[in-house]
C-alpha cells in the first residue's frame, strides 16, 4: 500500500496508510493501529493486521507520529499529548466508518486508552480497544527509577538516555516527555472512567518493559461491562509470534 500524507495543526507532515472497506467489509468497524514509542507503522503487528484487514474487506488505518517512521518533525521534541493529537487527527481526517476499533501496542496501549476516554474521535465511534502490552503512565515509572545522578543529567541538560533493547539508538526521555506525562497519566485516578466500549488487554507474563500487574491496574480503574484481560503465561512485550497474532485476529473478530 501507498503511504499518504497529512498534514497537522502545527503544520508537520504525517505519514499514514489507509485501506478502504471493501464487499461485505463496508459493515464492519475500521481497525487503526497506534504503536509503539519510537516504533513505527512498518511493524509486524501492524502489517500483519493490515492484511487481515484487506482480507475481511475492513477499512484499516496504520499510522506515524511526530518524529516517527515516515512522518516529519523531531522525535525527541515529541510528547504524549502530541503524539496523542497526531493520532486523534489523523483518524478524524480518514476514518470513514462509523465506528472504530483501536489496537494500541505499548506507549499505543497508553493513547487508545485516553482515546476511550473520550469514546469518539471525529465522527467515529469508538466499538472497542485492544491493548498490547498497554503501557500508560510509563514515564513516570522511569521518573520513579531515576538514579541520583541521572536526577542530575536530567536537570542539567533537559534530557537522559537509556539502552534500547530494540536498537542500537539509546531512548532520549526529555523534561518535556516526563512532564507531559504527568499530565496524560491514569493509573492514579481516584475514580474509575466509565466506558461502554470493550476493553480487551493483551499481557505477556515474561514481558520485561511492562509488567503483568500493569494490565490488571488499567483493568481496576477502566469500569466497562467488557473489559478482561488475556494473559500469556510465555508472552514478551512485543506479541508479535504466530500465536500472539493469532489471538489478535480472535479479538478483532470479536468486537467486529
Amino acid at each position: 500500500m501507498s503511504v499518504s500524507y497529512f498534514t497537522n495543526s502545527k503544520g508537520i507532515k504525517l505519514a499514514y496508510v489507509h485501506t478502504k472497506a471493501c464487499g461485505e467489509g463496508v459493515d464492519l468497524p475500521a481497525v487503526v493501529f497506534l504503536g509503539g514509542f519510537k516504533s513505527d507503522m512498518s511493524g509486524t503487528k501492524a502489517l500483519f493486521l493490515e492484511e487481515r484487514c484487506r482480507k475481511a474487506g475492513q477499512e484499516y488505518l496504520r499510522l506515524d507520529y511526530t518524529g516517527h517512521g515516515q512522518s516529519e518533525g523531531e522525535f525527541v521534541d515529541g510528547t504524549i499529548g502530541e503524539w496523542l493529537e497526531d493520532s486523534r487527527e489523523i483518524m478524524s481526517h480518514v476514518v470513514e466508518s462509523s465506528e472504530v476499533i483501536v489496537v494500541g501496542s505499548s506507549m499505543g496501549g497508553w493513547l487508545a486508552l485516553r482515546l476511550l476516554i473520550d469514546s469518539q474521535v471525529g465522527a467515529a465511534q469508538i466499538r472497542g480497544v485492544v491493548g498490547i502490552a498497554a503501557a500508560p503512565d510509563f514515564t513516570k515509572d522511569i521518573e520513579a527509577q531515576l538514579t541520583p545522578e541521572q536526577c542530575v543529567i536530567l536537570e542539567k541538560t533537559g534530557r537522559i538516555e537509556e539502552d534500547n533493547e530494540y536498537d542500537d539508538e539509546p531512548y532520549i526521555f526529555t523534561q518535556s516527555l516526563l512532564d507531559d506525562g504527568r499530565t496524560q497519566s491514569l493509573l492514579d485516578s481516584s475514580e474509575a472512567y466509565k466506558i461502554s466500549a470493550k476493553l480487551t488487554l493483551l499481557q505477556g507474563k515474561e514481558d520485561i518493559s511492562v509488567p503483568w500487574e500493569k494490565a490488571s491496574r488499567i483493568k481496576q480503574v477502566f469500569d466497562g461491562p467488557q473489559t478482561e484481560i488475556i494473559f500469556i503465561d510465555d508472552g514478551d512485550h512485543s506479541l508479535s509470534r504466530p500465536e500472539d497474532l493469532a489471538l489478535l485476529d480472535v479479538q478483532i473478530t470479536l468486537m467486529s
